[in-house]
Parts: structure tokens; C-alpha cells; sequence
């Protein structure tokens, strides 16, 4: 059975590995006569590049990707798109060291325990440069959904790193793209580099909260039990590597509020139902509200880390493990471009399963 896929209509299938050769994705289900262009892509790759700037990992990959098939003159045709992204900086000598030794934090132990072997140079498949792949695969969701919902818009963003959280009255999406962090505060920026640049010194690394919106997500796509629009999501997000827990909309902090300060009113507008609040995160049973789609997750401290660690080797024996290497302090910052594809790519499968079953919504609501 393919543990390597996701999606129902629009289906992802990645592949390679941190230090192989190359890596990549098959996305089957496109629509035919989709205007695709690799410079579609690699505008989304661009966004999750490493090594463009001081906080984030100095490993330098070009990250372009290559449209090997599915296309034509610029136009998708309906049959499987192969994707390939080669792999040109990685150094496997980095970690020699650790070849016998499993390091705390990391899927290492897990996957030996599994397979009864493991690529120990950057992780292998467990790596987070598996989402590359994921970003070019959402960068053809993204030109799809331009068919389907021409003004829906994807936008993810920091919300907090460590200690430091944004502060929502100064909510700019203007300054999202004019910083490192992703954070829509222009004002908060000197604060979080200089934070992170003292846990890099301090050969420390930290956990973050990273928000994706998708707004014009129109009403009614989703299903009420098993393909929740919801429940894909949750799923999609919390595959990303290191995330370790997804909310939708109040998400976690609806346990606080009362049923008269949760559930969100409606009234009638001039172009159909409105909303007093979105607590709800735009979807109600499983299906969306026209409302924001708003899902928000965590993720933990980067495990690779020069601080010393105890842990084992393969023949159980005790050892200290320090992780050599070109890492992320804060794999959040990378995290955003990769939930922006996250989102992209469910969204799109719903709106063909949608299109698939339903056609035009069919419970029309005012005059």
C-alpha cells in the first residue's frame, strides 16, 4: 500500500530523498487545459528556498523545478504531471558521525524500528526537503483553482515564534511578503531576528505557530462525515514535518467560550448569508461557509540542534549526540510556503469532488 499519496480527485504522489539525487512529485487529476509554465511554479519554490537569508538554513538549493510531463504548449493535459526538483547542495559527509547513532528529537529511531534501516544523511525521506515537492505539486493546484474560483486567495503567515506572538491590532497583510518571518508586522521584525539570532548563537533552536487563510473559498464545498473539509485539512497540515498540532478556526480556545460566544451569526446580505464572527474557521460539518477557511498549526523546536543530547547507538549502547550540519533554528519560517501548498492542493480536491457530485450548490438562500 502507497503511504507516499494524498488527495482524492487531485492526487499527490511525492518522492526522493534529502541527499538523493533528485525528488519530486506525480500529480494526477489536474484538469485538462490548465496554463502551466514552470515559472508558475517556481515563483511558490522561491518562497521556500533555503539558504536566502540569515535565518533559515545555509544549505543554497536553487530549488527549479522541471515539468517532465502532463503538459503541452503550456497547457495541462490531463494526464499525470511529473514534477522533478534536483538536488544540487547537500553534503552526506556532515553526517558520517551519526550513521549508528539515532538523534533525540528525530524520526531516526522511529524509522529504523520500522524498515530495519534508514538513509541517515539529512534524514532521508523523513526530511522537511520532501516538501519541495509539495510546494511545486501546490503551485499546480494553485493554477487550477484560478479555473474553478478565480478570486479565491491562499496566504499564510507566522503568528508566533517562541515567546514573541504578533500582535493582531497592527495586522498588516501588506508587510507578510517584506520579511523573513512571514509575519504581518513590519514594526515586530528587528524584535523576532534579534530572537532568533540569540537562540542560533546560543546553538538553540525554536517552535512557532504558523496561520494559512484561503479567502472566496465559496459556500458549500466538503462533505459532512468521513471527507470533511476540515478533516482533510487537519490531516494535510499535520503530515507537514514537525507539526504537531492543527486548529481550525477558535480551534483549542473554543474550550473557554460559552455557546452564546462560539457559534457565529447570520444574517441576510445583498449577496446572500453574512457572519457576525468566524469562529468556526469558515466550515460548518465539514462544509464551508463562504466564510475565511482559517487553519492555524504548530510546529517544534528544529531537533538538529549543537547543543549536546544523550541517546543511544544501534547496538544500544549510550552516547551524546551532537547534530552537525545546516540547519533551520526555526522550521516555522520555512513552514509557511509549505502549508500555502497544503492548503492549496485540498481545496482544489474539494472543489473537483464538489464539481464531481453537486455541480451548482443546490440550497439556494433568499429571494
Amino acid at each position: 500500500m502507497s503511504m507516499n499519496s494524498f488527495g482524492h480527485l487531485f492526487r499527490v504522489t511525492t518522492w526522493g530523498e534529502s541527499h538523493g539525487p533528485a525528488l519530486g512529485a506525480t500529480v494526477d487529476g489536474c484538469p485538462p487545459n490548465v496554463p502551466l509554465e514552470p515559472e508558475m511554479l517556481q515563483q511558490w519554490l522561491d518562497k521556500r528556498r533555503p539558504g536566502q537569508n540569515k535565518n533559515t538554513t545555509q544549505r543554497n538549493e536553487p530549488d527549479a523545478v522541471k515539468i517532465l510531463s502532463g503538459v503541452f504548449d503550456g497547457m495541462s493535459t490531463g494526464t499525470p504531471i511529473q514534477l522533478m526538483i534536483e538536488n544540487t547542495d547537500q553534503r552526506s559527509k556532515d553526517y558520517g558521525e551519526i550513521s549508528q547513532t539515532f538523534r533525540p528529537g528525530h524520526a531516526d529511531i522511529t524509522y529504523f524500528q520500522k524498515y530495519g534501516n534508514r538513509d541517515y544523511r539529512g534524514g532521508g525521506r523523513s526530511s522537511a526537503r520532501e516538501t519541495a515537492a509539495r510546494v511545486a505539486a501546490g503551485g499546480v493546484a494553485r493554477e487550477a483553482i484560478k479555473a474553478l474560483a478565480p478570486g479565491l486567495q491562499i496566504k499564510g503567515y507566522m503568528t508566533q515564534m517562541g515567546e514573541l506572538e504578533i500582535d493582531r491590532s497592527r495586522f498588516d497583510w501588506e508587510a507578510i511578503e517584506q520579511n523573513d518571518f512571514w509575519i504581518p508586522d513590519a514594526g515586530a521584525v528587528q524584535d523576532w531576528e534579534d530572537y532568533l539570532q540569540g537562540l542560533r548563537k546560543a546553538h538553540d533552536s525554536v517552535g512557532a505557530v504558523v496561520e494559512v487563510v484561503a479567502r472566496g473559498v465559496p459556500a458549500g464545498i466538503g462533505a459532512p462525515v468521513y471527507s470533511k473539509l476540515d478533516t482533510d485539512l487537519a490531516a494535510a497540515m499535520m503530515s507537514i514535518n514537525a507539526v504537531k498540532g492543527v486548529e481550525i478556526g477558535e480551534g483549542m480556545n473554543a474550550a473557554r467560550l460559552k455557546g452564546s460566544e462560539n457559534a457565529d451569526e447570520i444574517f441576510m446580505g445583498e449577496n446572500g448569508p453574512e457572519y457576525s464572527s468566524n469562529h468556526a474557521g469558515g466550515i460548518l460539518g465539514g462544509i464551508s461557509t463562504g466564510q475565511d477557511v482559517v487553519v492555524r498549526f504548530a510546529v517544534k523546536p528544529t531537533s538538529s540542534i549543537l547543543t549536546p543530547r544523550q541517546s543511544i547507538r544501534k547496538d544500544g549502547s549510550a552516547t551524546e549526540v551532537i547534530t552537525k550540519g545546516r540547519h533551520d533554528p526555526c522550521v516555522g519560517i520555512r513552514a509557511v510556503p509549505v502549508a500555502e501548498a497544503m492548503m492549496a492542493c485540498v481545496i482544489l480536491d474539494h472543489l473537483l469532488l464538489h464539481r464531481g457530485q453537486i455541480g451548482e450548490n443546490q440550497g439556494h438562500i433568499g429571494a
